[in-house]
C-alpha cells in the first residue's frame, strides 16, 4: 500500500521532497533535477519558469508521476506515488489529473468531441455517458458548435481549447500545463490564461504551469523559478484582483 502524508488533510495537493532525476548520455551525466522541494496547495496556480533546459518540463513530468525519479518522494493528494505500480499510477492519472500540452496532442482523425471523451473510454465510461461528459466540457470552453470539427479544421486557440477541455473531462483535482500558451499569438494566449484562471476560481483545481511567458506567470499565485535543476527562487504574488488584471503580451 502506498504511504500516505498529512499533505492529503492539510490543503496540500502536492508535496516533492528532494527528488533526484539523472539523464546519461554516453559518458555525460545531467542532473535534470537535483533535490528538488516544493509544495503546492490545494487551489492555487503555480508558474515554474526558467531557462530552456533547467528541469521545468523534468520536474512537472516527475511530479505527475509520467517520469520516475531516482530519489526523493512526491506525494499527490497523500500518496506517494513513486511506490504505486506502473498500471495504478496510470489510472491514478487518468482519474485524478488532467494534462495541457503547447502543441495540443490532439488525433487529427477526430473531431473535437471525440479527442475529449477518449480518456473517458480509454478508462471504460460507458459511450453515451462519454459523449455527455465530453460537449458539456467543450461547452465549458465554448466550442458546443465546433464539436464535430477535426482539429485541421480549427484554429490554434480553439484546438488549446479542445485540449482543456479533454483536461477537464474526468473533473481532475490536478491540471498540469506545460508551456499551454507557447505556440499562441498574445490575443489567443490572454484568451486561454483567462479560461484557466476562471476554471481554477470557479472550480477550486490546482493549476502547475510551465511556461516561459512573463505575462502568463504573472496571471498566478506564485511563481517558482528554476537554473541547473534547481529550484532558486520563489515570488509569492498579490491578490486576485491585482495579479489576473496583469494582461498576456
Amino acid at each position: 500500500m502506498a504511504e500516505q502524508n498529512s499533505g492529503a488533510l492539510d490543503g496540500v495537493s502536492v508535496r516533492a521532497e528532494a527528488i533526484v532525476k539523472t539523464y546519461r548520455t554516453g559518458s555525460a551525466v545531467i542532473h535534470a533535477l537535483d533535490k528538488v522541494d516544493l509544495t503546492v496547495r490545494t487551489g492555487e496556480m503555480v508558474a515554474i519558469m526558467g531557462p530552456s533546459g533547467c528541469g521545468k518540463t523534468t520536474l512537472l513530468n516527475c511530479l505527475s508521476g509520467l517520469d520516475d525519479i531516482e530519489s526523493g518522494r512526491v506525494f499527490v493528494e497523500g500518496t506517494d506515488i513513486a511506490t504505486l505500480p506502473d498500471d495504478t499510477k496510470t489510472e491514478h492519472r487518468a482519474r485524478r489529473m488532467g494534462f495541457i500540452f503547447q502543441f495540443y496532442n490532439l488525433l487529427p482523425v477526430l473531431s473535437a468531441v471525440e479527442n475529449v471523451e477518449l480518456p473517458l473510454l480509454v478508462s471504460g465510461t460507458a459511450a453515451s455517458e462519454a459523449r455527455k461528459r465530453a460537449m458539456d466540457a467543450l461547452g465549458i470552453v465554448g466550442l458546443t458548435d465546433w464539436a464535430v470539427h477535426r482539429p485541421a479544421q480549427l484554429s490554434g486557440g480553439q484546438r488549446q481549447r479542445v485540449t482543456i477541455a479533454r483536461a477537464l473531462v474526468n473533473n481532475p483535482t490536478i491540471v498540469w500545463a506545460d508551456e499551454p500558451t507557447g505556440d499562441l499569438d498574445s490575443h489567443t494566449a490572454g484568451e486561454i490564461m483567462d479560461l484557466m484562471v476562471e476554471l481554477n476560481e470557479k472550480n477550486g483545481q490546482t493549476f502547475v504551469i510551465v511556461t516561459h511567458d512573463s505575462g502568463v506567470a504573472a496571471r498566478t499565485d506564485r511563481i517558482v523559478r528554476m537554473q541547473d535543476g534547481q529550484i532558486v527562487g520563489e515570488e509569492l504574488l498579490e491578490g486576485p484582483s491585482g495579479r489576473r488584471a496583469v494582461p498576456v503580451t
